[in-house]
C-alpha cells in the first residue's frame, strides 16, 4: 500500500488543478478511472474565459483566476492560456428586462462590460439576424481557453513538484482506519489522510463508497455540434473567426467559432446517471434550430456532435470543503459549467482549505467565505 499526504481522486481539470497546487507543500497522488485524464467533462469544454457567467461566487472566483490565466508559472506552458474571443450576450426585444440584469450583474467584477443598440450588435457579430437581435451586452475581454495546454500544465507541474499521476485507477473500494483513508484501485492500495473527491460527476458515488451522505449532485448532459460557417454573405463567413461568442441571454443556445468552424449548443441540462454520455438527435436538432432562427447560419451538415456532463448541485456553487461527517474527506465537486474558467482560483483554494482552513487572500477580498463553498451549506 503507497501511503502519502493527500489522495486526489479524478484528474479532470479540478483534480489536477488541486493536485498541482498541493502538491507545492505536501506528496501527492492522483487516480483516475479512465486511460487519460480529462477524457469526461474536462475534454468536452466550450472552453471560455468570462466573468459574466455563473453566479456571484462563480464569478468572484474567475476574476481570481485571471492573473494565473495571463501570466503562468514559467515553464507552465509553451503557447498562451487564453486568446482573445468575446462574448455578445444577445436578446430580443421582449427579453429586455434580462439584458439589463445582465448588464446590472456583470458590472460588478466587470467594469468592461458594455450594453449595445441591434445596430452595435451587428456590427460586432454580423452573424446575427437584423430582425432577431434587439441589442446585446458586450464583454469584449472574454477569452478562448487553451484546455488542453492548461491541463498538461498542471500535471506536468504536479509531476515537477514530485507528484504523481496513475491511470487506469478506477476506486473500488474506501475505507478509514488509523486516521487514513484507505483506497483500492485495479492501479494498487493507497493510502493519505486527506482524500479530496474531485471525481467529476462520479462524486457522490465516491463518497457512497466512502460510507458518507451524497451531496445531492446532479449531472447533465450539455450537448454540442460542429458545423461549417454557411451564411448568406461570404464576408461574413469568411470571418467567422473574428467572430465573439453570441449567447442568448436567456442561456437557451450559443454559437461559438472554433479552428474555422462554428460550435452550436442548445444549452441543454438534461439529468443523467454518470457515464460516459452521448450527444442526443433531439438536442441536436433543436440546437440547430435555435440558431438558424437567431444567425443567417444555414447548417447543411454537422461536421462532428458530442456531449459532456456538467455536475451541479443545489445553489449552482462549486463545492470545495471537508465534509464535518467524516475527518479528512474534502469534497471537490459541483463545477457545472465553470470548472475551468474557475480552476486557477478554485486549486488555490483547495491547497488552503486543506493547509490551513483559509482562502487566499485575493479570493477572500471578492467576498468569498470557506462557507459559501463548503459542502455543510448544502445540509442544513
Amino acid at each position: 500500500m503507497e501511503r502519502v499526504d493527500v489522495l486526489v481522486v479524478g484528474g479532470g481539470m479540478a483534480g489536477a488543478s488541486a493536485a498541482y497546487e498541493l502538491a507545492a507543500t505536501h506528496r501527492v497522488v492522483v487516480l483516475e478511472r479512465e486511460a487519460q485524464p480529462g477524457y469526461h467533462t474536462t475534454g468536452r469544454s466550450a472552453a471560455l474565459y468570462t466573468q459574466t457567467y455563473g453566479p456571484p461566487t462563480v464569478r468572484a472566483l474567475t476574476v481570481a483566476s485571471w492573473d494565473f490565466y495571463t501570466r503562468p508559472p514559467a515553464g507552465f506552458a509553451d503557447a498562451p492560456l487564453l486568446t482573445p474571443r468575446g462574448v455578445l450576450l444577445v436578446g430580443r426585444t421582449d427579453q429586455e428586462a434580462e439584458l439589463r440584469q445582465a448588464l446590472d450583474e456583470g458590472r460588478r467584477f466587470t467594469p468592461a462590460i458594455r450594453r449595445l443598440d441591434a445596430a452595435g450588435a451587428l456590427t460586432r457579430a454580423p452573424v446575427l439576424r437584423a430582425d432577431y437581435v434587439a441589442g446585446a451586452v458586450d464583454e469584449p475581454d472574454a477569452m478562448d481557453i487553451d484546455v488542453h495546454g492548461l491541463l498538461q500544465g498542471y500535471l506536468r507541474g504536479l509531476k515537477a513538484r514530485g507528484g504523481r499521476l496513475v491511470t487506469d485507477a478506477e476506486v473500488t473500494a474506501i475505507a478509514r482506519a488509523d486516521g487514513l483513508w484507505r483506497v483500492d484501485s485495479p492501479a494498487g492500495r493507497f493510502a493519505a489522510p486527506v482524500l479530496v473527491n474531485a471525481a467529476g460527476a462520479w462524486c457522490d458515488v465516491v463518497a457512497g463508497l466512502a460510507g458518507i451522505a451524497p451531496i445531492g449532485l446532479v449531472p447533465k448532459r450539455r450537448t454540442a455540434v460542429l458545423v461549417d460557417p454557411v451564411t448568406d454573405s461570404p464576408a461574413v463567413s469568411q470571418g467567422v473567426n473574428g467572430w465573439p461568442m453570441v449567447i442568448d441571454v436567456a442561456d437557451t443556445f450559443y454559437a461559438k467559432p472554433d479552428a474555422g468552424r462554428v460550435m452550436l449548443s442548445p444549452a441543454d441540462e438534461t439529468p443523467m446517471e454518470p457515464c460516459d454520455v452521448q450527444p442526443d438527435e433531439m438536442d441536436i436538432a433543436v440546437a440547430v434550430d435555435r440558431v438558424e432562427r437567431a444567425t443567417r447560419l444555414t447548417v447543411r451538415r454537422i461536421a462532428h456532435s458530442w456531449a459532456g456532463l456538467r455536475s451541479f448541485v443545489a445553489d449552482k456553487v462549486p463545492v470545495a470543503g471537508f465534509d464535518d461527517q467524516a475527518e479528512g474527506f474534502f469534497w471537490l465537486a459541483g463545477q457545472g459549467g465553470y470548472g475551468i474558467q474557475t480552476a486557477p482560483a478554485m486549486g488555490r483554494c483547495v491547497a488552503a482549505l486543506v493547509t490551513g482552513g483559509i482562502l487566499p487572500a485575493d479570493v477572500a477580498a471578492l467576498g468569498v467565505t470557506p462557507g459559501d463553498l463548503s459542502p455543510a451549506r448544502l445540509r442544513s
